[in-house]
């Protein structure tokens, strides 16, 4: 019976992340089917093997017995899992340590962290509480303009916690790289991470600079690991910088607040764990 309830979990599964097309609709929509058809899945395959482990390998539900294989099956899923988040978890904080050996320098009453290198960059290195990283390249090229409007970007990703929250859906999508359209959903929430965020500084800085100072970055930008960092120029390549400069261009949207209406959906996913009270 176990099995059954994990094969119909991961058929549910598979359904839903082949339903995603190509997005359409205001920010706000966007996120919001994005975010679901990404995270609902695998938060339904996490709360089915956690289900089972609970029922454990002996017993009955509904009239048929269930066996040791899809309790151990549950459990190395578990595990696996486990093991990713760790592993991202020493990769962020090895990011972390890097960010940290880099000179603390004053720019416009902030405290930033100063990387030796003439490419151009500026980004949140960390988790909840994220390191402002900025290189010596940024500082030497950009007009003090431009780099108002990179800190009032990168200002975004913070007030947002976008290192906390990306770095768990990084493990997300490490946990079901197998799952259909995995990867194209990642990327569709880092546009829409750096759409909010560009919203965000769109209001404190002349718009038109702030796209100017994304073309810069992205030029010459050097390539950084997506986890436990948020730059100007994360999802910058083709069509998603033109994305960009053209919300940038167009009166700005505000990025709605999250609402406890809008999670209502995720509830779903916890209907496994229901299913251990008809457990015997």
């Amino acid at each position: 019976m176990h099995l059954m309830m994990i094969v119909i979990v991961l058929a549910v599964a598979w359904w839903l992340r082949s339903s995603w097309n190509q997005p359409q609709g205001s920010w706000n929509l966007r996120w919001r089917r994005s975010l679901f058809l990404f995270l609902f899945p695998p938060l339904l395959i996490f709360m089915t093997a956690i289900a089972v482990l609970c029922m454990g390998p002996q017993g009955q539900m509904g009239g048929m017995y269930t066996g040791w294989f899809s309790y151990v099956l549950a459990l190395i899923s578990l595990a696996f899992f486990a093991i990713l988040c760790i592993k991202l978890a020493f990769q962020g904080l090895q990011s972390v340590k890097s960010a940290r050996n880099c000179h603390l320098i004053k720019l416009e009453d902030r405290e930033v962290r100063l990387l030796q290198t003439g490419a151009l960059f500026a980004g949140q290195i960390g988790f909840w509480q994220p390191e402002l990283v900025v290189s010596q390249g940024l500082l030497q090229t950009l007009s003090p303009t431009h780099i108002e409007s990179v800190l009032a970007h990168e200002q975004g990703h913070y007030y947002y916690r976008d290192t906390f929250w990306f770095f768990w859906l990084g493990w997300v999508r490490s946990c079901t790289a197998w799952l259909p359209n995995t990867e194209p959903l990642w990327q569709e929430l880092l546009v829409l991470r750096e759409l909010r965020a560009d919203g965000y500084a769109a209001l404190q800085v002349d718009p038109l600079v702030l796209a100017e100072s994304l073309l810069l970055v992205v030029s010459i930008s050097p390539v950084l690991p997506e986890i436990c960092c948020a730059a100007l120029g994360s999802s910058g390549a083709g069509d998603r910088l033109e994305q960009r400069i053209e919300a940038l261009l167009m009166p700005a949207e505000l990025a709605p607040e999250v609402q406890l209406q809008s999670w209502h959906s995720f509830l779903l996913a916890f209907l496994p764990l229901v299913t251990v009270i008809f457990h015997t």
